[in-house]
């Protein structure tokens, strides 16, 4: 009771103290500059002010995914955190290295480097990006050499254009394609006149290592040069090669090639080499692909050459294998086929009328080993592409080269854009060639044969003899078409195997001196009409009267 009472008392005290206190509090006059304002600021002025401050207000927050390395080896990197990651996305790790997500697992992300992978230790953290990877494109990237993520490695200085493009895009609809009808020439007698190639076309340069399979590559690129150099650039033809997995040494001596016969102007080198790591060599055909595709969609033409795609498979299977990955077939992943055919689609030739008339051209390059083309990617690609180029070490071997076997070698949609003089001395030289080889397998066992089969195996010797062509000398078409024109109208019957090339050097030079005009004729009107191959048979004549070869030993 007491000490409630007191309580009480020290209350009494204490409640006039705090009324004597707010009393002055209360009854303070304000300050008369603040009263003025207050007097002067009406509410729709406040409420302009505080809606103008608003209206400015920046939300000036970076919020972004963060998470952290829990393991890094062999090209992948497995990441605690991003769970707003999505598959495909460029992530970048806290020492500038970019990487790919491909794996969304329910505790971590797997992620492929684009670089070396030492660089990067546990812990590190790593962000989103946001952004799907993509590569520069334009005109400013012919005469340069790129790594698969469209960096400069030639030492020449950044790459002056602002366009982007992502690598992995949508292959053209149907409505959007036209049918290939516009030859795109190699310069090669054997292709242009047996395997035709069409602008919009992907044609599968298929063979054994050490069998001319760049070869073929490298002189399509330098048969351009001519072309490109025409007046009507609506007919140039841009280049873009992919080197995967293969020597630096390689690399550097293609560059010298095709700088020192001026055919860098219209050419672009992406490298992926083989020091480069296995998700670089997996990127670098989709980035160049990307780059083609931006002539391809401004209505220009381009081809591109994917040196080679098994080293690409040989990657893409070892990225997945890491990355925990079902294995298929020889190893690979189940969507190895849709690693190429996705690649492979985007090769199309583009409507005229509703979408400019660009093509994109692809020649894929797959190496076989002892010439089994039965294996899981040969039988892939040959599946997916609209024919293909078979070289045989065999053939290599024996003088014939390039060493295309004609028999196995195949053009699906290429015959449609073969102009007809072409058509006029190849259908005749496909013809001889097959009953050549018909019967060339039975008069080894036999020395009794008819006049015929002489005939045919002597033609055959013949043509197959005038379908060699040296490195690096790509010819024109209307030079192919005569060439072959005195092969297959019998004006070489009489000559010595080892005679034919001099004498097909001969000839075109006795053309190009004397008869320019017919040689221009031919293009102008794309047949042999009466009056070309009468103009051609008096300019044998006058050869032949200027000329002496040696005979064949009956």
């Amino acid at each position: 009771m007491a000490s409630r009472s007191l309580l009480r008392r020290l209350g009494a005290l204490a409640r006039p103290a705090v009324q004597r206190a707010a009393v002055p509090a209360a009854g303070r006059p304000l300050h008369t500059s603040a009263a003025a304002l207050a007097a002067k600021v009406s509410p729709a002025e406040l409420t302009k002010i505080l809606s103008e401050r608003i209206a400015n207000f920046q939300d000036q927050q970076d919020v972004q995914e963060v998470g952290r390395v829990l393991s890094v080896g062999d090209g992948i990197a497995r990441i605690y955190g991003l769970k707003g990651v999505k598959a495909g996305e460029m992530v970048e790790f806290s020492s500038g290295l970019k990487g790919m997500a491909l794996n969304l697992e329910t505790d971590n992300v797997g992620v492929v480097v684009f670089g070396d992978d030492r660089a990067i230790v546990e812990g590190d953290s790593v962000k989103c990006t946001g952004t799907i990877v993509d590569v520069p494109i334009g005109d400013a990237l012919l005469g340069r050499v790129v790594d698969a993520l469209g960096s400069p490695i030639d030492g020449q200085g950044p790459i002056q254009t602002k366009e982007r493009r992502r690598v992995e895009l949508k292959a053209p609809g149907i409505i959007p394609r036209q049918s290939v009808h516009e030859p795109m020439t190699t310069g090669l007698k054997a292709v242009d006149s047996l395997i035709p190639i069409g602008r919009g076309q992907r044609e599968l340069i298929i063979g054994d290592r050490q069998t001319g399979k760049t070869a073929i590559a490298v002189d399509t690129i330098l048969n351009q040069r001519a072309i490109n150099a025409s007046a009507e650039t609506k007919n140039h033809l841009y280049c873009i090669y992919v080197a995967i997995g293969q020597k630096r040494s390689t690399v550097a001596q293609l560059f010298e090639i095709l700088r020192k016969n001026d055919c860098l102007k219209y050419t672009t080198i992406v490298a992926a080499t083989a020091s480069d790591a296995a998700p670089l060599q997996f990127l670098a055909p989709y980035t160049g692909c990307a780059m083609a595709e931006y002539f391809r969609d401004n209505g220009k033409h381009a081809v591109i050459f994917y040196d080679d795609l098994s080293k690409q498979a040989v990657a893409y299977r070892q990225m997945s294998l890491l990355l925990r990955r079902p294995p298929g077939r020889e190893a690979y992943p189940g969507d190895v086929f849709y690693l190429h055919s996705r690649l492979l689609e985007r090769a199309a030739k583009m409507n005229e009328v509703t979408h400019g008339g660009g093509s994109l051209t692809a020649l894929p390059v797959i190496e076989t080993q002892a010439g089994d083309v039965s294996a899981y990617i040969p039988t892939n690609v040959i599946s997916i592409t609209d024919g293909q180029i078979f070289l045989e070490t065999e053939l290599f071997y024996k003088g014939i080269r390039p060493a295309v076997n004609v028999g196995l070698s195949v053009s699906r949609v290429g015959s449609a854009a073969q102009i007809k003089a072409m058509k006029q001395v190849a259908g005749t030289l496909k013809l001889e060639l097959a009953q050549y080889r018909e019967v060339a397998a039975f008069a080894q066992f036999g020395s009794d044969l008819d006049a015929s089969t002489q005939h045919q195996l002597l033609r055959g010797g013949i043509l197959t003899e005038l379908l060699k062509q040296k490195q690096f000398v790509p010819m024109k078409t209307q030079e192919i078409i005569t060439s072959l024109w005195s092969g297959t109208r019998g004006y070489l019957d009489k000559v010595a195997i080892k005679e034919i090339l001099r004498f097909e050097a001969l000839w075109l030079e006795h053309l190009r001196s004397t008869r320019a005009a017919l040689l221009d004729e031919i293009m102008a009107k794309k047949q042999i009409t009466p009056e070309i191959e009468g103009g051609l048979k008096s300019a044998m004549e006058e050869f032949l009267g200027a000329n002496e070869f040696e005979g064949r030993a009956s």
